[in-house]
């Protein structure tokens, strides 16, 4: 089997009338069917960039990206909107939850877009808040919740879907050492039943929780270990 996503001299320059920054210069990154990968480095260094590639919300500007063998670049503006959503799970810090909608509407959205069944959405959506112990405050708004619950329904819309990769992008930023803790517990177990996780974290001790570790510093790998 492919791997989920190779990147091969990966690069990604932001181009301005005055200056010209390489965010990233050639980046080599293989993420296999079930990995667990933290991504670390200081503000600055390329994280979130290569965060919003990998997840097929922005584009290189050169060297390879496959995913599961296929080339990305060559797909349009409809292929990666419809790949996006059918085979990648985001998890924000910052939870973005929709106020006005419950926690079981916010978690069934990704399923809305993709035209389920009504039936199957509700299914679906009860088995994965079940999943992440939230199956009790189904009918709850968002400001209903504490920061970490709020963050564990965000993580049943990723998971709602089965995506092919779960990113998290500072998944514990907003939350305090309790829940932050209960965040990462809830990732660990995930990743322990079957799920693919890329990780973009601050925190070092978190990030020795993943398989892999790789460091980022000016745009470039410095360091990967397992």
């Amino acid at each position: 089997m492919a791997a989920v996503i190779k990147t091969q001299s990966l690069t990604k320059v932001f181009r301005t009338d005055e200056i010209e920054t390489h965010a990233l210069a050639g980046i080599d990154l293989t993420i296999e069917q079930n990995d667990y990968l933290a991504i670390v480095g200081p503000s600055g260094s390329g994280k979130s960039t290569l965060l919003a590639i990998l997840g097929l919300m922005d584009l290189p500007t050169g060297g390879t990206f496959l995913w599961r063998g296929e080339h990305v670049g060559h797909l349009g503006d409809t292929a990666l909107s419809e790949r996006r959503n059918r085979e990648v799970g985001f998890i924000f810090q910052t939870f973005n939850l929709i106020g006005d909608l419950t926690v079981e509407q916010n978690v069934e959205l990704p399923l809305i877009y993709r035209g389920v069944a009504g039936r199957v959405r509700r299914e679906k959506v009860a088995a994965v808040l079940e999943r992440v112990g939230m199956a009790h405050r189904a009918r709850h708004h968002p400001s209903q919740l504490s920061g970490g619950q709020q963050q564990r329904v965000a993580v049943a819309r990723a998971l709602v879907g089965e995506p092919s990769i779960l990113l998290a992008d500072e998944p514990t930023g907003n939350l305090d050492s309790v829940n932050g803790e209960s965040t990462m517990d809830l990732i660990d177990e995930l990743h322990a039943g079957g799920s693919t996780i890329c990780m973009v974290t601050h925190n070092l001790d978190y990030a020795e929780r993943a398989k892999r570790l790789v460091r980022l510093s000016d745009g470039h790998i410095v360091e990967e270990r397992v």
